[in-house]
């Protein structure tokens, strides 16, 4: 049994995805990040960075913490949704990896300074609404040549970019503008794992 921590963000949405899409059972504890639950403790001996989600495996006794270090591990353990095949497998982690340190960060800031900020901050929201277009043309460009984010196989590297564009109206982007993104996202939408993953934790 896995313990998940998450809440309903893009990043906690990547775990619950990957648990449904590999069968593995989980408990759900909700880590309400508006109320501040994650500078608890209690919390913080589990992920000591105050973020979520993170992850308790009974099985190994694995705590993990950082979302694309939980879905390594995930596919690790279970065989599923990370190829073998050396050149398939860093094609797939090299594009989990342009999602943290590029989709997660600029579609992240973009939503923060468009929709929370205290500030209107016009320079700030064209900074991240420019970068987030550029990575969306890199997408487009990808999946214009490929099924799926790394190629033919469906991967962790889908399931990383999927809940990010997902709220793409959020930040202001029309997904008939990316005409290859757009039809990657309803492919994914449609897949039974993916719905249910993303109603976790249930409102």
């Amino acid at each position: 049994m896995i313990d998940l921590y998450t809440f309903a963000t893009p990043n906690g949405h990547k775990v619950s995805i990957v648990l449904e899409e590999v069968g593995l059972p989980y408990t759900v504890h909700v880590v309400d990040i508006s109320s501040g639950d994650q500078h608890r403790e209690e919390y913080l001996a589990i992920n000591p960075n105050g973020k979520i989600p993170a992850i308790v495996d009974h099985d190994t006794g694995l705590t993990i913490f950082e979302s694309g270090a939980i879905l390594i591990y995930l596919a690790e353990k279970t065989g599923k949704l990370l190829p073998s095949e050396p050149a398939a497998r860093y094609t797939a982690l090299q594009w989990l990896m342009w999602q943290m340190g590029g989709v997660g960060p600029m579609f992240g800031q973009l939503n923060h300074f468009k929709r929370f900020a205290d500030e209107h901050v016009p320079y700030a929201i064209d900074r991240y609404f420019r970068e987030s277009i550029r990575l969306y043309r890199v997408l487009n460009r990808q999946l214009s040549r490929n099924l799926y984010v790394a190629g033919r196989e469906y991967t962790i590297a889908d399931v990383a970019v999927f809940p990010w564009v997902q709220i793409h109206a959020f930040q202001g982007i029309n997904l008939e503008d990316f005409p290859a993104v757009e039809v990657w996202f309803e492919r994914l939408k449609a897949r039974p794992a993916v719905q249910r993953g993303m109603q976790v934790p249930a409102a």
